[in-house]
């Protein structure tokens, strides 16, 4: 009885902590969501000169500088004036890690902006575990869009390049050439589009994803950074589409285990490639088999999957319902179902994905 009451109560305390924690996050959320870090980024404020700079009531920023300070993320400069005259700042470290951009420190988009897009589906979620159903993207709305879209933002743009370079030499030649063409499916936002056409000033790359929202967001941003003349984008389900093409590379980047019929979109991936082109697939990296309990890395897969990406997965009728946790062997299986003769794992030093090479 002693040794169950003791492990009893470690958990409660790891559910107070968990409980906490994710207070805090939420309240992140808020300052995300809300333009509270920008606007303290460019210089410290009072609640009064905070709620002017975003538009919120006052006494809301009383309450949240407060918290922010109390858990250590905005710096108070004296926190014996009254409330409505404390100054509160945020340190630049600080700032590159709670705002969007290239920065790999950045984690609004990875880990805040997907608690809206939760949140929203929750109701949801519970009638999809009930009837064994899906639920669709446009359920998670914009905050998920916009989280997930910009998830791996820095690494497409710090790493990818560099990848291909050092562990397909090939294609890294092939794109280095003029008129070099890559088609990238379900693009999603385009940050792996944006990498290439900078990396490879003479390239041309063609996006693909059905989700006419996304595709929005990517071509705001590939015309914000003066790509819009080598980087289209098109509406197009590469699961139905009557595919031909003849692209150097054709790149599938951390989408497939979330899409509905991925051996039809993989057989689509095959048949844009040109003769002598190059497939990339990009996914979550967990453990070759199942175990219990598990590290850091395939308890966030797992949670991811069963947030959104499974439930997403099966949205569509017939869906094969992959989810986040899809091993090497299921990358493998799918590729030969599609007609690929093998299966390569580039040796990519990545916590979060695998980079795979389909050949064939």
């Amino acid at each position: 009885m002693t040794t169950q009451a003791n492990d009893g109560k470690v958990l409660a305390m790891r559910m107070w902590r968990s409980m906490l924690a994710t207070q805090e996050l939420i309240t992140c959320y808020l300052g995300v969501r809300l333009g509270c870090y920008e606007a303290l980024a460019t210089g410290p404020a009072t609640a009064g000169e905070l709620a002017e700079r975003v538009g919120v009531a006052p006494r809301y920023a009383v309450e949240w500088l407060e918290q922010q300070a109390v858990i250590g993320i905005l710096e108070v400069a004296d926190a014996t004036l009254p409330a409505d005259e404390r100054r509160y700042s945020l340190p630049a470290a600080h700032a590159e890690v709670l705002t969007v951009s290239d920065s790999p420190q950045s984690m609004a988009a990875l880990a805040l902006l997907p608690f809206g897009g939760v949140a929203a589906a929750l109701p949801s979620l519970l009638e999809a575990f009930r009837t064994g159903g899906g639920v669709p993207d446009s359920v998670y709305g914009e905050d998920w869009r916009a989280g997930h879209g910009s998830a791996n933002r820095a690494m497409f743009l710090h790493e990818l390049p560099g990848w291909i370079e050092a562990f397909a030499p090939d294609v890294h030649a092939a794109l280095s050439e003029p008129g070099a063409t890559v088609a990238d499916v379900a693009c999603g936002s385009g940050w792996a589009s944006i990498a290439l056409a900078t990396a490879y000033p003479e390239l041309r790359v063609d996006g693909f994803d059905l989700d006419a929202e996304v595709l929005a967001d990517a071509e705001r941003e590939t015309g914000a950074r003066g790509l819009g003349e080598r980087v289209r984008f098109f509406a197009m389900d590469a699961a139905k589409a009557e595919a031909a093409g003849d692209y150097d590379l054709v790149c599938l980047f951390d989408a497939l285990h979330e899409i509905s019929h991925p051996v039809r979109v993989l057989r689509t991936c095959r048949e844009l490639r040109a003769e002598g082109g190059t497939v990339l697939v990009l996914d979550a990296k967990v453990a070759p088999e199942f175990t219990a309990p598990a590290d850091e890395v395939e308890r966030f897969q797992y949670g991811t999957s069963l947030l959104h990406c499974l439930p997403a997965c099966l949205a569509e009728p017939g869906a094969t319902g992959t989810g986040t946790v899809m091993r090497p062997g299921a990358v493998r299986r799918f590729a030969a179902e599609a007609g690929y003769a093998a299966t390569v794992l580039l040796p990519v030093a990545d916590r979060f994905h695998r980079l795979y090479r389909l050949v064939g």
